[in-house]
């Protein structure tokens, strides 16, 4: 069912605490004619959860300094009929697989096109089937998500990086210059 069959406007709540990117995603949902209500914390988001239960939810892995995943496990709990999106720019099968697990229809990194959340969000209801048990992420990847979650937690400073993963400045520049780089 799309909005224009419904005969009152879907409801969506989204969870982030990037100010810019939630107003975006909040407008980009009022234009194709969705109810929202936005937040950037988890306390506000369960609180309107319970005064109104959304049909829809896009939460953020990171809110603050809280988990989406938390969150995720609260509104599921909450209402089990509300399909929740997580969002996030940390990207990793583990997270995933939580997400999902928590009560999440669909899991996209940012930056996700809205098609993605709206076909993601209309996706069966059913969750995505888990990997075979045997998948197991490489130790390099596993490595190079977690440099660069350190990294984003820094702002982007090597040398404060470097020391909250106890190695010296040079050897984290040396691993940074062997990733890919990110389009």
């Amino acid at each position: 069912m799309t909005v224009n069959d419904a005969t009152e406007a879907r409801s969506v709540l989204i969870v982030d605490d990037e100010e810019t990117f939630r107003n975006r995603l909040e407008r980009a949902f009022q234009d194709r004619g969705y109810e929202t209500r936005a937040t950037a914390t988890v306390e506000e988001a369960m609180r309107l959860a319970r005064d109104e239960s959304p049909e829809f939810a896009v939460v953020d892995l990171r809110v603050g300094r809280d988990s989406g995943l938390t969150l995720v496990r609260q509104l599921h709990a909450h209402d089990p009929t509300t399909r929740i999106v997580m969002l996030t720019g940390y990207g990793s099968i583990a997270t995933a697989l939580d997400a999902v697990r928590s009560g999440a229809v669909h899991y996209l990194t940012k930056p996700a096109a809205m098609e993605e959340i709206l076909a993601a969000l209309d996706h069966d209801g059913l969750p995505a089937a888990d990997p075979p048990a045997h998948v197991v992420p490489s130790l390099d990847r596993v490595e190079r998500e977690h440099i660069e979650r350190v990294l984003a937690d820094c702002g982007g400073n090597v040398t404060h990086a470097a020391e909250l993963l106890g190695i010296h400045r040079r050897s984290l520049q040396r691993k940074l210059a062997k990733f890919p780089s990110r389009r």
